[in-house]
């Protein structure tokens, strides 16, 4: 009796192997090169922390969108192209912090989920295609093995 679940030969073959072997080692050293290039950028810390890290603060306006001079001056504007305009209990400073947008995390949100269900119904039609092709390939058998009956 065969089983229906088979690694192909071609896959056993050293140069394949070899060859897998060689792109997942690129690719591990690409991401893992990437990650530690990140912690090197990360690991300077500014002078001075903002006051919202360190105590309770207000928000005196709500998460707002960077105009141009902003975007340039502020550096809370850099990160999200978000900012909100805080003030700090303790010391009673303002100062802005970066935020995310409720209208654009939805609108993100809907893009994913609009690309997964795209995805979704291009691998079940993948899936259907590739059942047929099996479902063709066993009754090619059982008819021929009828035949040489």
């Amino acid at each position: 009796m065969e089983s229906d679940c088979r690694i192909p030969v071609a896959c056993c073959r050293p140069r394949v192997l070899l060859l897998h072997a060689l792109f997942w080692g690129l690719v591990s050293l690409r991401v893992f090169g990437a990650a530690l290039l990140s912690e090197e950028k990360t690991t300077v810390k500014p002078a001075v922390a903002p006051c919202w890290l360190l105590e309770n603060f207000v928000v005196l306006e709500e998460c707002n969108l960077c105009n141009d001079f902003n975007a340039n001056m502020q550096s809370a504007c850099r990160q999200t192209g978000y900012v909100e305009r805080v003030n700090c209990t303790r010391t009673s400073r303002e100062e802005y912090k970066s935020c995310r947008s409720a209208l654009l995390e939805e609108h993100l949100f809907w893009k994913f989920e609009a690309a997964m269900l795209a995805l979704m119904v291009v691998f079940a039609v993948l899936v259907v295609i590739r059942q047929r092709w099996l479902d063709r390939l066993a009754s090619e058998k059982v008819r021929r093995q009828i035949e040489s009956i």
